[in-house]
């Protein structure tokens, strides 16, 4: 137990050091963090009223972050499988940023959900009205923390082995791992079925959706991933294993794929059958009555995922790395606009009684995405900045004797 508080001190040290850009990015994040925290303060004492929300479009922006980064979470099971099932070991360090990740999208969940509520005493009622198993809401609420606590529980047990420079137990982690592979697709496909559940939105009423979540959520995390290893090995010099990148990048060729073509199927159901909820999709695809704010959105969104995949899909784009890092980047904003806004909110538009209130997000609200946004890249950054020296092996429990035992002598003599 000293050990391991010993480990946590220093962590917690070394999350304070670096050199002036590491200062420059954690002084922009805190202070968004900050004004993020004080337009939630607005919002706690005005109410949602401070929103674009009514009660004619009751989810919005939050929403949409929640859906896209529970995929962005999930995602980290796309590293796990090649490394613990087809036993590609070398991968470990990418496993271990990718389930970090994971850790703060779950939070970043969490606090997009919590000022959706609007009041924080509302979460009481999600605990005392549990109603396990009959509301899909209790499955998520399951879903989402125990997810949290698998990838706390792996990528630590890893970093402290790593730190105490001991083989880790197999049985301390490899049966949580494989649980973390089922448990990943479960919470993208509960998230999935608390819309397809909602009968009275029949825009959500398809067996699709949940599928489409698995795809653009295995296109997107990965993404995210390569952009972020690359940024990690510049600034760090963390040697990242030959082959790594390209392993990622057919990952998140075929699942742009599968997404492109899941969408290609739900729209050609919707015009060729003349569906019941067809005035809904035509809404976000080519408006509505005049009413068009989502139309020059959802068509940049498909755009992006068009020119990402035909990037992925020449030849030779491989051979420079500066391809693959736009096709990420325009695919992580594409399918951001397409499964958090492009799917929210059409469903309430138009409403059951036939009326169209469109919904433009507010700057108050704005401002509280963009702060929980910092604040879980804020956790990543100080996660990452811990895990990357454990794993080169300039943190580790013998680099701290030296220096316990030069103490000792001097207090000695």
């Amino acid at each position: 137990m000293r050990d391991y508080l010993v480990f946590l001190w220093r962590a917690l040290r070394v999350s304070f050091v670096g050199d002036w850009r590491y200062y420059a990015w954690m002084l922009l994040l805190t202070c968004v963090c900050l004004l993020g925290l004080n337009a939630y303060a607005k919002q706690l004492v005005h109410g949602l009223i401070v929103t674009g929300m009514s009660d004619h479009v009751s989810w919005g922006l939050y929403i949409a972050n929640f859906t896209f980064l529970v995929g962005m979470a999930a995602a980290a099971v796309m590293l796990v499988i090649p490394v613990y099932v087809y036993r590609k070991h070398e991968l470990h360090g990418l496993v271990i940023f990718g389930e970090l990740f994971a850790v703060a999208a779950i939070v970043m969940c969490m606090l997009f959900v919590g000022v959706d509520l609007g009041r924080p005493d509302r979460f009481m009622h999600i605990f005392f009205r549990f109603n396990f198993p009959i509301s899909m809401l209790s499955w998520d609420v399951i879903a989402l923390n125990g997810y949290l606590l698998l990838n706390l529980h792996i990528c630590g047990y890893l970093i402290y082995c790593a730190y105490r420079k001991r083989q880790p137990s197999k049985l301390f982690y490899i049966p949580f791992v494989f649980i973390a592979i089922v448990w990943a697709i479960s919470i993208h496909t509960v998230t999935a079925f608390l819309y397809v559940g909602l009968g009275g939105r029949p825009f959500w009423n398809t067996a699709i959706i949940a599928p489409r979540f698995l795809a653009s959520a295995f296109a997107a995390g990965p993404a995210f991933i390569i952009l972020t290893v690359q940024v990690i090995r510049k600034v760090t010099g963390y040697r990242i294993v030959e082959g790594a990148l390209a392993m990622l990048r057919n990952v998140v060729t075929i699942a742009l794929v599968v997404n492109m073509f899941l969408l290609g199927c739900e729209l050609f159901t919707e015009y060729y059958t003349d569906a019941a909820h067809l005035v809904s999709t035509d809404y976000l695809f080519r408006g509505l009555h005049g009413f068009n704010a989502l139309v020059p959105w959802i068509w940049s969104a498909i755009a992006m995922n068009l020119v990402a995949l035909v990037i992925l899909l020449l030849p030779k784009s491989d051979r420079r790395i500066w391809p693959t890092n736009l096709a990420c980047f325009l695919l992580i904003v594409g399918i951001w606009i397409e499964k958090g806004m492009g799917l929210i909110i059409p469903a309430f538009i138009p409403s059951p009684l036939g009326e169209i209130v469109e919904y433009t997000p507010t700057a108050n609200e704005i401002l509280v995405c963009f702060g929980i946004w910092a604040f879980g890249m804020l956790i990543y950054t100080i996660m990452v900045r811990t895990a990357v020296p454990v794993l080169t092996g300039k943190l580790t429990i013998d680099s701290e004797r030296p220096a316990q035992a030069s103490i000792a002598s001097g207090e000695a003599s």
